[in-house]
């Protein structure tokens, strides 16, 4: 499940809760709750707000079910609050920051499957495909706001999920595959209430600019390439457009200019590696396409205000 360690630290603070499952390195599922919360701010790796300073990189898929209270979340630099009756859905890379969960009312489930497991799954393509657009129209920021009846929809197949690993062994062929049948079931779920929505959008076929499209595309690039280019001219030359005007739309759409877009995600990787992936500061400058440890150094000081070793120590 890539790094395994940060969705186990992630999920830490479940384990004083009876509804935490595990299956192999396969997928991982918690229940947080603010009764289980006070007691995890203990775990290492937790500060006092309860949750892990820093993003981390989510390997696999992760569903997060919000059923009381709010989780304040940055997915790819996206600012997501889940509240009462709220669905999120992070597609395999995606970075993570939790800002904020709340100790009093909070209850939700995260359930994080592996990219091996995922393939494993006999999805209909079909019905896949037809949903391409899950991520344009029926989710804001990977969110959808959802009924009561849905939440408890989705709630049982969380209970189900964690009856199989719980009261099975885990490993057994039989256990793999009722996992499977019942994340593929899930997955429907979340896409059949997603079609519910996209009716209600005229013609089902949003109009979207120019202009919006290419800032679109622009932040799918950077989220794919930013660990290994930095270059705004880069990402230009893959949209066919100049570099002065893509900073200039990125600029009037974002409020930040293509080249903070960059920076952003890619201190967000640093990050990640330098506090999650064991790899030391040299390494982490490679893996990143640095041409050395000093101009790596040098690039995060000064975005963060810190050199990579003092943040590796706060």
């Amino acid at each position: 499940m890539g790094n395994v360690i940060n969705l186990r630290q992630l999920t830490s603070l479940a384990r004083f809760s009876t509804e935490f499952s595990t299956m192999s390195d396969d997928y991982l599922f918690t229940r947080i709750t603010s009764d289980n919360l006070a007691k995890a701010m203990r775990f290492d790796g937790l500060n006092h707000s309860g949750h892990i300073d820093g993003p981390i990189r989510l390997d696999g898929l992760s569903w997060i079910l919000c059923l009381k209270g709010h989780m304040d979340l940055e997915i790819n630099l996206t600012p997501t609050v889940l509240t009462s009756n709220c669905v999120a859905i992070t597609t395999p890379g995606s970075m993570i920051e939790i800002k904020d969960l709340d100790q009093e009312n909070l209850d939700c489930y995260l359930l994080f499957v592996s990219i091996e497991f995922i393939r494993d799954i006999n999805f209909d393509i079909n019905v896949l495909n037809s949903s391409h657009h899950l991520g344009k129209m029926g989710f804001a920021g990977n969110m959808m706001h959802i009924t009561e009846d849905e939440a408890s929809i989705l709630r049982e197949y969380f209970h189900l999920l964690h009856n199989n690993t719980s009261t099975n062994e885990p490993d057994t062929v039989y256990t793999k595959s009722i996992a499977r049948c019942l994340i593929a079931a899930l997955t429907y779920q979340v896409l059949r209430m997603l079609s519910l929505r996209l009716k209600d959008i005229p013609d089902n076929k949003p109009q979207r600019s120019r202009r919006s499209t290419y800032v679109s595309d622009f932040m799918e690039l950077v989220h794919k390439h930013h660990n290994r280019e930095r270059s705004v001219a880069f990402y230009a030359s893959k949209l066919f457009i100049s570099p002065k005007y893509l900073s200039l739309i990125i600029k009037e759409s974002t409020g930040r200019s293509a080249t903070e877009v960059i920076d952003s995600y890619v201190i967000l990787e640093a990050k990640n590696l330098l506090r999650f992936s064991g790899k030391n500061i040299q390494q982490v400058a490679y893996e990143l396409n640095f041409p050395n440890q000093s101009s790596f150094g040098k690039y995060f000081k000064h975005l963060t205000g810190m050199s990579p070793s003092e943040y590796q120590r706060s």
